[in-house]
């Protein structure tokens, strides 16, 4: 059977199908990272350093001007295009692949809403994959990885890294990594204080390659580090190093050049990922039949960027 029916989301529609549900709330939260959906254009992100030494001596009038600085980044997006396309054959086998394994589908009445929605979420897991891809991996210049869409956090570091212009933390680990916490141990040690006494707000975290995220499990199953795991309200194992979370970028799948094995350690607020859908006229989900092809075609077009917010805050180690 060939799946012919076109569907185009546009507007409040590709927000309520596509975007809300796959990058805002949980889902946002599995990517890792802050996530900014359809901020305006440009996207500026506020953020504020307080004074933490508020208390005065108590006196009549008004001593308070400069308690708080205000410091603001704008996030600068990226007008992308997904697309993916299958045989037609090949199509309808995948559909109905998961449509079989549905518990509550009615196989003697399949409707058109009902393959909406498995194209949609098929299509939709495409894109996220894309866009995690894209957010860690991402240059411009073409010259670190072929995701040229936007700059990704690894980019970002290492250009910030190389301009010697701020206190970004960075440690070349010439030796042999034997357990993932020496890395860990590394960042941490390099860590500017304000970083460090972050940890009481439980926002810190440790993004690591996923030699050093198995080389972490391997070492604790060698010592029965078992509190090592916290578990998350869906029962959910997460793993952590001192009481920080350690989060494995998985990227071993791509080809780039970038260290293949790398820590960082920073707040999971500075690491921002905007994305936009509301701002530009072309901005669309389409998926279509082309006869002349027999191919069903995906298309996706929306802005996206990230950012770095403080590189003071971030520490990080590597191997070449």
């Amino acid at each position: 059977m060939i799946i012919e029916n076109s569907k185009t989301y546009k507007g409040k529609e590709l927000e309520d199908i596509f975007f809300i549900p796959t990058f805002t709330g949980k889902a946002a939260d599995e990517l890792g990272v802050r996530v900014l959906y359809n901020m305006p254009v440009p996207t500026n992100v506020t953020f504020w350093n307080h004074n933490v030494n508020l208390l005065q001596k108590f006196s009549s009038g008004w001593n308070g001007s400069n308690v708080s600085n205000r410091e603001q980044m704008t996030i600068d997006l990226q007008k992308v295009k997904a697309e993916n396309c299958f045989s037609a054959d090949d199509y309808s086998s995948l559909v109905y692949e998961h449509i079989l394994a549905s518990s509550d589908v009615n196989f003697g009445d399949l409707t058109g809403t009902e393959l909406e929605k498995i194209e949609t979420e098929l299509f939709r897991y495409a894109i996220v994959k894309g866009v995690y891809a894209t957010m860690w991996l991402g240059d411009m210049s073409g010259e670190k990885s072929n995701f040229d869409t936007f700059d990704g956090f690894l980019k970002h570091i290492e250009t910030i890294a190389d301009s010697g212009d701020t206190n970004l933390a960075s440690y070349l680990f010439e030796d042999e990594v034997k357990t993932g916490k020496d890395v860990m141990d590394a960042c941490w040690e390099g860590a500017s204080g304000e970083l460090k006494s972050l940890r009481s707000d439980g926002k810190l975290v440790y993004y690591v390659s996923s030699d050093i995220y198995n080389k972490y499990l391997a070492y604790l199953d060698e010592k029965g580090g078992d509190l090592a795991y916290n578990f998350t309200s869906d029962g959910a194992s997460a793993l952590t190093y001192h009481g920080i979370p350690v989060i494995e970028v998985s990227l071993s799948f791509q080809q780039y050049s970038y260290p293949k094995t790398f820590c960082v350690l920073t707040d999971r607020r500075n690491m921002v990922l905007a994305l936009n859908t509301a701002d530009t006229p072309e901005n669309e989900v389409r998926m279509w039949y082309n006869p002349e092809e027999m191919e069903n075609r995906q298309r996706a077009v929306f802005l996206a960027g990230t950012a770095i917010l403080n590189p003071d805050m971030v520490s990080w180690a590597y191997t070449r």
